[in-house]
């Protein structure tokens, strides 16, 4: 977990979403594991009911699904789903470079620069979760300064889809490109041009698309599960109707880690922390 700090004055159900979200965002469970509730009330030293809560709100977000049975698992979305989230990013975030631009500060302009050097320097290492975590600080830096937070709220109903599936797919020369296109979006906003800011946005969301259109597999139309990681053993499992044959492993990009360990960690490794009632 990239925090452990304790947070006491958000209701428990919200605790418990945000650290799944960093997790599910972090490849700790990819798309098609199960995350059981069980087993994440009892590493964070809760009840069920606010991990309950939580899992329905990132099913909400279209993070996550629950299913009878089979509990819930991190989705894997359709092409076609991730194609229709990426155009309509790129009209919201073109609406918001407009709205943005005459409110940029020299300083804003030097701090979206460091997210493009930065995502440059991920790209170069090879780190595709440290360059989408950037990726996304650059894109919702913009949003802020718009100064919308009607857009801004809109905006982050869709970004965790986003983030979650690029963190997977970006490979080596492909992930340098991606932090490139982010040069044309920069040199627009500092010469305050609208047209070719919104052609900037439009340009990076087509080629996320193309990567989308080429590399994404597509679930089984069986609802067959991408990964088993997250799975719990036995005794976690309650009723044998939880863990079905149906779980089996699709075609991913990146390696599975098999996850077992506790929901919290911290650089190498890993401890309980409860969260504050």
């Amino acid at each position: 977990m990239a925090s452990t700090a304790q947070i006491s004055r958000s209701p428990l159900s919200d605790q418990v979403k945000d650290r799944l979200l960093q997790e599910i965002l972090a490849g700790e469970y990819p798309p098609g594991s199960r995350i059981v509730e069980t087993r994440v009330a009892r590493e964070l030293g809760t009840s069920q009911a606010p991990v309950r809560e939580a899992l329905r709100d990132l099913e909400a977000l279209g993070v996550v699904e629950i299913s009878t049975f089979r509990g819930a698992r991190v989705r894997h979305p359709s092409k076609a789903e991730l194609l229709e989230a990426y155009g309509i990013r790129a009209e919201l975030e073109s609406l918001g470079a407009r709205l943005a631009l005459p409110l940029l500060s020299d300083a804003d302009l030097e701090e979206l620069q460091g997210y493009v050097d930065e995502m440059q320097r991920a790209a170069d290492a090879g780190d595709a979760h440290a360059e989408a975590v950037v990726d996304v600080a650059f894109h919702a830096r913009v949003i802020q300064i718009s100064c919308n937070n009607t857009l801004e709220r809109v905006w982050r109903t869709l970004e965790p889809l986003s983030r979650t599936y690029i963190t997977l797919l970006v490979p080596g020369p492909k992930a340098r490109h991606m932090a490139d296109l982010h040069v044309p979006i920069l040199a627009a906003l500092r010469g305050r041009d609208p047209d070719l800011a919104t052609d900037a946005y439009h340009l990076h969301f087509e080629a996320a698309s193309d990567m989308f259109r080429e590399m994404w597999v597509d679930e089984p139309s069986d609802g067959a599960s991408s990964s088993d990681a997250g799975r719990p053993s036995a005794e976690e499992a309650g009723p044998a109707s939880d863990v079905t044959a149906s779980d089996v492993v699709v075609q991913s990009s990146r390696p599975r880690g098999g996850r077992e360990g506790p929901l919290v960690k911290s650089k190498g490794s890993s401890r309980r922390a409860n969260l504050r009632r």
